[in-house]
């Protein structure tokens, strides 16, 4: 065990942060305000496409960087149903991150939106994108995901003011120094 996360886990979950709330926050309220007619739509649909497949992607690698590094032990509340609740939430916005970005894929496929944005092709988009599936899943996940998200800075900041744990520290860079725990059973090794 260690005492923070591995620093590349680190860089992928502030990038994720940061790109994650660019798309629910920016892009995804202006885009939808926006009249598929107008011309800066299409400019807009280009990027957030391009930045949902780069979210997809870094997710993917930050799901294997977390599975192959070693971790900080669990963290804890102290009342075994925050705990479970805590992996529960972590767990569940990955999926739904996972879910994002497949429906935006299936939506993207479904209009043909991939010939217009990426592959010039010089058709428009289609007039209303809300008669796909997709496109209303697309738009339940980013209001689950919101929600869930909230839910974690909750978290944070119960572990920041009222446990005073400073557990972000562990999503940190810095030296990663083996557990208290863990340099007590080396202790005993050696001796």
């Amino acid at each position: 065990m260690t005492t923070r996360y591995h620093p590349v886990l680190v860089a992928l979950h502030w990038i994720l942060a940061l790109m994650i709330f660019m798309a629910l926050i920016v892009g995804g309220p202006s885009l939808a305000a926006m009249d598929n007619a107008d011309p800066e739509k299409l400019t807009g649909m280009t990027g957030h496409m391009i930045w949902g497949m780069t979210i997809g992607a870094l997710l993917v690698l930050r799901l294997i960087t977390r599975f192959i590094t070693q971790k900080p032990a669990k963290a804890d509340t102290g009342k075994a149903a925050l705990n479970t609740l805590a992996g529960l939430t972590h767990w569940a916005i990955y999926a739904l991150i996972a879910g994002m970005v497949f429906s935006g894929l299936i939506m993207a496929s479904s209009a043909d939106l991939f010939a217009i944005t990426l592959g010039g092709s010089g058709s428009p988009l289609p007039a209303d994108l809300t008669i796909y599936p997709a496109r209303v899943v697309h738009g339940i996940i980013a209001n689950a995901l919101t929600a869930l998200l909230l839910l974690h800075i909750g978290g944070w900041a119960f572990h920041q003011f009222v446990l005073r744990d400073r557990l972000i520290s562990r999503m940190s860079f810095g030296k990663r120094k083996p557990a208290p725990q863990t340099q007590a059973k080396q202790q005993l090794l050696e001796n």
